[in-house]
Parts: C-alpha cells; structure tokens; sequence
C-alpha cells in the first residue's frame, strides 16, 4: 500500500509524513524528489522540472512497485504531482501493478503557503539560489490548487492549516476506513 501525500509546495506533505512515521513503523518513507536530483545529474532537463521527464515518472512507479512489492511495508510518499497526465501516467503504472494507493491532497490558502515557503531555508549559503527556489515554488502554487479539481475521484482532501497531529489523525482513520 502507497500513502502519497499531494498539496502544493509549502502545504505540510513531508511534515506530515514525518509525523505518521513514528505511528506507523514500520512503513517506510520513498521521496520521488530523489528520482529527479539522481536524473538531473545525468540528463539535461529543458523544462527545468524533472516531472517532465517521462524517465522520472516510469522510475517514480517502478520503483514504488518496488518497495511495495519487495519489503510487504506500506509506502509514504510525500510529493507533488497534480499534472493530470502524470498522475494518470504514475497512478496507472501503480494501479497496473496492483498496489493500493490511498491519495490525500493538503489544501493550504496561498498566502499562508507564501509565508511557509518563505519561512524555509533551502540554500542558506547561496542568497542567490535561496531567491530563485522560492521563486520557482510560488510561481507552481496557482497551478497546484487549481490541479485540485483534475485529481482522482478517490483523493482525500485535507485542510493543510490543521497540525501534523490532527491530519495524521485523519490520514491513519482513512486508510483504516478503506482497508476495512
């Protein structure tokens, strides 16, 4: 079983990801942002977004399948994907290989997502860097939000200004919900 946390940049997906995971152990945590830094490394990316690599999203699901497959451990995945085709693309791959995918969306106003990303730091070395991050994240929220309308029937949506506890809470009754 996969837990794919979705929401925009800034809306609390690995934050609550770190918080299921000590409530639920044995679970383990595949961040397909890894994916992306590992292909960067070795292709050129033109659109400077490693989604579009359609490399990254067979590997994303072929190596979700993986995990699923290998270590009989659910899954959570922090990430985003809202464009529609990819999360057919990847959510098929998964569905394909029949691994049950429970699928929550975080919603988080934009000024409140403004202010977390700015709050965060990603290259405190780099000013530079640290600008153009930011940057990129808050020009990919009105895309994020608006994707909300094109997800799965079955995505769970969230309100994301809850605390990690409270949405932790949610995330662990609706997957005990649906697997009952």
């Amino acid at each position: 079983m996969i837990v794919w946390v979705n929401g925009a940049f800034g809306s609390g997906k690995t934050t609550l990801v770190d918080e299921l995971r000590p409530r639920w152990p044995d679970a383990l945590v595949y961040d397909p942002e890894m994916v992306g830094f590992v292909l960067r490394r070795i292709v050129d990316v033109p659109t400077g977004d490693f989604q579009d690599l359609r490399l990254w999203r067979r590997q994303v699901a072929a190596l979700a399948v993986g995990l699923v497959e290998e270590y009989r451990r659910p899954v959570l995945v922090p990430m985003t994907l809202v464009d529609p085709a990819y999360v057919d693309e990847v959510f098929g791959a998964l569905r394909t290989a029949d691994v049950k995918v429970h699928h929550f969306f975080l919603t988080v106003p934009r000024a409140a997502l403004e202010k977390r990303i700015d709050g965060r730091t990603f290259f405190p070395d780099d000013p530079e860097r640290e600008a153009q991050v930011r940057r990129w994240a808050k020009d990919r929220i009105e895309r994020c939000t608006a994707a909300a309308d094109t997800l799965p029937a079955d995505t769970v949506f969230l309100d994301g200004e809850l605390t990690p506890s409270e949405l932790a809470d949610h995330v662990i009754a609706s997957v005990s919900r649906a697997d009952s």
